[in-house]
């Protein structure tokens, strides 16, 4: 993060959204697929900035953090079923294996909230680093890891007694986090341009590796094909080998990502950029090519993926003009986001 990523907005011109392309790249798998385009928009009227979201395919939920709060919607109807509230400067989502419960990395109150996934009532607060960003939960394990931005290292908490079980320092300031479900996390460090891997069950960094590309943020993951994607300053995605550490491919993306996503049953992937544009890469060959180059809109750099519906949604706002001078209460000059402006992109084919 170069900027806090609760502030999702991204001052470069749309002149990159303007070209949309499909190209096939004569595999059978390529040729199958049809554009991408976006299906809908759904307006949320509540104010907060945003970070990461997250779909819960099975409970038709999709998770959005919005600062002191998290907005919870029904991804068939698009309307707001709920809220986390309470909250200080959100960032992540994580969701258990069970369907029971879920925590966010409340990076303003620099702790793990817990919460019931039926009722959305906050269970426990666990205190956690400085500023907790990425964060995933552990499977084979059963823990929650909270990549905390600012102290630069990871807090471990137990699923089960809500206790902190580790505190593993990293080589720098740690961004998105991926699983291979089987107890091996992996997690963007943007500022080193590194990818590093930590083993779940001895609690340890055990591997640092060139991430391929300049400041890595987002993060999907081919796990049977062992190839991490990160996406990355430059209009660049890396292609990484999850069991070497090799860089094995590049692939061309929009300016700005945030995010990315993975679908196994169509061999994509796909990265959200603040220029206003969702990148299809094939992953069923090893040329990595850019098969579309949707435009979505300025700053949609998050993404989630579902892959029950082939869905994608992305999220940002409208914004007014760009302060002339920081000041101590926006030293970024962040512009200020036009009240009900805030929309959720639906894409699909």
């Amino acid at each position: 993060m170069h900027i806090p990523r609760s502030f999702c907005f991204v001052a470069r011109p749309f002149f990159a959204a303007a070209l949309f392309c499909f190209l096939g790249s004569g595999t059978g798998a390529a040729v199958a697929q049809q554009p991408y385009k976006v299906l809908d928009r759904w307006k949320l009227a509540d104010a907060g900035w945003w970070d990461y979201l997250l779909v819960d395919s099975s409970a038709h939920r999709l998770y959005l953090t919005r600062g002191d709060h998290v907005d919870v919607l029904d991804t068939v109807t698009g309307k707001l079923v709920g809220t986390i509230g309470g909250l200080h400067g959100t960032h992540g989502i994580a969701l258990d294996a069970s369907g029971k419960y879920g925590w966010v990395s409340d990076g303003g109150g620099n702790a793990v909230v817990k919460f019931d996934r039926a009722t959305l009532a906050t269970v426990a607060t666990i205190p956690a680093g400085t500023n907790p960003d990425g964060i995933v939960f552990e499977p084979a394990t059963q823990t929650v890891w909270a990549f905390n931005g600012r102290s630069k290292n990871a807090t471990v908490v137990s699923a089960t007694s809500d206790k902190v079980v580790a505190t593993i320092a990293l080589p720098g300031k740690p961004e998105f986090p991926a699983v291979d479900g089987k107890g091996i996390v992996f997690d963007n460090i943007e500022d080193k341009s590194e990818i590093v891997r930590l083993d779940a069950h001895s609690l340890k960094l055990t591997d640092t590796w060139a991430a391929g590309c300049e400041s890595p943020s987002g993060l999907a993951f081919d796990v049977p094909g062992h190839r991490l994607f990160p996406v990355c300053d430059g209009n660049k995605m890396a292609v990484v080998d999850s069991t070497s550490g090799k860089v094995v491919a590049t692939a061309a993306i929009g300016d700005g990502p945030d995010a990315a996503g993975w679908s196994a049953r169509h061999k994509l992937v796909f990265a959200s950029s603040g220029d206003g544009v969702l990148s299809v890469v094939d992953a069923s060959t090893p040329a990595y090519k850019t098969i579309e180059s949707l435009p979505t809109q300025r700053g949609a750099r998050t993404m989630a993926y579902d892959a029950a519906t082939d869905r994608i949604y992305a999220v940002t706002a409208d914004f007014g003009p760009r302060p002339a001078a920081a000041t101590p209460d926006n030293p970024y000059k962040r512009p200020a986001m036009i009240p009900g402006s805030f929309t959720v992109l639906v894409i699909g084919r």
